[in-house]
């Protein structure tokens, strides 16, 4: 029963994550009609190869669609053009920035860390002042080449030391996303199940998540 409750709480557990390209005609479109049906909310601009310029005025679109549709909008990475382009945060991975020197930069704005399988980074994460931490992968993924595994345990071992939200990343589907929200994560990463699934459009693919 605890666990239907969860569920229950969870109508917009989605945090989508763009394809690495944008290549569909329509995509502008499709992603209004992804916003519609309530169930995300987060949206995450991850395009790593992307010139900065290009990179900028694709945000600034995306920006106007998911204030439409109350959606948080995160840049990947740069908490500069997250700034530049008025998005609602930022999310970085171990690599990519310093978390106390892109908080000043973000100031009240949503901040999330990667912390991959790790503990001690999910602590240091939110001590640093991380408004979420993305952990994962939980399963193989579409997206990108997996370096870390995790497991349920790493999850709700985090969650007992902290309220800090915690987004589930990597390879999660039609077949395993009701699993990750019954051991307590917030928020679920999705792309390539939305974005390359060989028998479903974004739209159905998304509306079989209930």
């Amino acid at each position: 029963m605890n666990g239907l409750k969860h569920l229950k709480k969870h109508k917009k557990f989605i945090y989508l994550i763009s394809p690495n390209k944008i290549l569909l005609k329509n995509f502008y479109k499709t992603l209004e009609n992804l916003f519609k049906t309530k169930k995300i909310s987060f949206f995450q601009l991850r395009l790593k190869n992307e010139k900065k310029n290009k990179l900028i005025k694709i945000a600034k679109k995306i920006k106007k669609i998911t204030k439409k549709y109350d959606v948080k909008f995160i840049v990947n990475d740069n908490p500069y053009i997250a700034n530049k382009v008025n998005a609602d945060g930022c999310h970085i991975g171990q690599k990519d920035f310093d978390t106390k020197k892109a908080r000043k930069i973000l100031k009240n704005k949503i901040l999330g860390v990667t912390c991959h399988n790790s503990i001690s980074l999910s602590r240091k994460a939110i001590k640093n002042g991380a408004d979420y931490i993305a952990l994962g992968a939980f399963f193989e993924s579409k997206t990108k080449k997996v370096k870390y595994f995790t497991n349920f345990h790493t999850l709700r071992t985090v969650k007992k030391f902290s309220k800090t939200d915690v987004v589930a990343i990597g390879g999660i589907n039609l077949h395993n996303y009701k699993k990750v929200l019954l051991n307590k994560a917030n928020f679920l990463a999705i792309s390539s199940y939305i974005w390359k699934n060989k028998t479903l459009n974004p739209e159905e693919a998304l509306n079989k998540l209930k």
